[in-house]
């Protein structure tokens, strides 16, 4: 295990470096220089709580969870293997995970989370450039982000937990870029996946909202109102078009729960989550908001905290976007993590 996790992170540093001096990484952007993002520094490492075996909470750290939505596994749980004796007995545990990064970035291919660089060359075209803009016609502000979803297996990178079953064992990867993708651009095209979105195109649905935002603002928000985004702009459509635009860290998070969603939907997202996923990720098409945290990493880490879907941004946002080299975000996504660890 230990050779195995060396030589991942001689890749990963190997990457790393092909990338920033490669003469792709040099081109032109407006996200500007930043530093690479500290793992040690700059994670809310005790957002890892709190730590339950079973449903007996074994340390906190003044963290919440949201286990009353998600229920909690046995504290003895068996989970089926491909090898004798079929099975294995261990311990069900729950914890908070480090397991992605999201970037929402303004200029197509910029990447904060990796020191400012360009993921590709700026004459390739795509669809849509991230800009903050008010319409002549409504007098709205408009935000266009797109987001760049990172695999970051950090804990594993450091062995904190002894258990392979616990822990995200992918290598660092890019995951999902939305520069790539005809239907971010294009907020009609986006009901190929999301058809049920005409239902909540109506006062009533956007009225109960507010429930989902009180929800978010005292602990997680509610599953049941899988349309609403708690304190901010609503779900759909599922594109980087963010309106009305009430400011870079706001909006910028709505876009990345957007494609959060977009993955669940097209099942590259996984639950591993709840009981019934503690052996294995199971399918779910609809993103349940209660599994995730956000913690901002770029312009400016917070080390500190990390916060549920939904929750306002809008004391937590001030003095975290400045012009130029700050209207670019980088986010940490946690998610509940519920395993059978042996």
């Amino acid at each position: 295990m230990v050779k195995r996790n060396s030589i991942q992170r001689v890749w990963i540093a190997a990457l790393l470096i092909v990338t920033l001096y490669s003469p792709m990484s040099h081109a032109a952007g407006s996200c500007g220089a930043m530093p690479f993002v500290n793992p040690v520094t700059d994670i809310c490492w005790r957002c890892i709580f709190p730590l339950f075996i079973g449903p007996a909470p074994v340390a906190t750290m003044g963290q919440i969870d949201s286990g009353a939505a998600n229920g909690y596994p046995p504290p003895v749980c068996v989970c089926p293997t491909a090898t004798p004796p079929w099975f294995r007995v261990g311990i069900g545990t729950v914890f908070w995970e480090p397991a992605r990064i999201a970037e929402a970035v303004r200029t197509p291919w910029c990447s904060p989370t990796l020191g400012g660089i360009s993921l590709a060359s700026p004459d390739i075209a795509v669809a849509g450039r991230g800009d903050n803009r008010t319409t002549h016609e409504q007098r709205e502000s408009i935000a266009f982000y797109h987001v760049h979803w990172f695999v970051y297996p950090v804990m594993a990178w450091f062995n904190m937990m002894v258990n392979q079953h616990c822990v995200e064992t992918e290598q660092f990867d890019v995951g999902f870029l939305s520069e790539l993708d005809p239907m971010w651009n294009n907020d009609e095209m986006t009901f190929i996946l999301n058809p049920e979105a005409v239902l909540f195109n109506n006062p009533v649905a956007q009225a109960a909202c507010a429930a989902d935002c009180v929800a978010a603002s005292a602990g997680f928000p509610l599953d049941s109102l899988f349309w609403c985004l708690g304190c901010q702009v609503g779900l759909h459509p599922l594109s980087g078009t963010v309106k009305p635009h009430e400011g870079g860290l706001a909006s910028s998070t709505v876009a990345i729960q957007r494609l959060h969603a977009i993955l669940h939907r097209s099942l590259v997202a996984l639950n591993v989550s709840t009981p019934a996923a503690m052996c294995i990720a199971q399918p779910a098409p609809i993103m349940q908001k209660s599994w995730y945290k956000t913690q901002l990493l770029r312009p400016i880490p917070t080390p500190l905290t990390a916060n549920p879907y939904g929750r306002s941004t809008t004391l937590r946002g001030m003095g975290k976007e400045f012009p130029i080299n700050g209207e670019d975000f980088s986010y940490l996504i946690w998610r509940r993590r519920v395993c059978c660890t042996s």
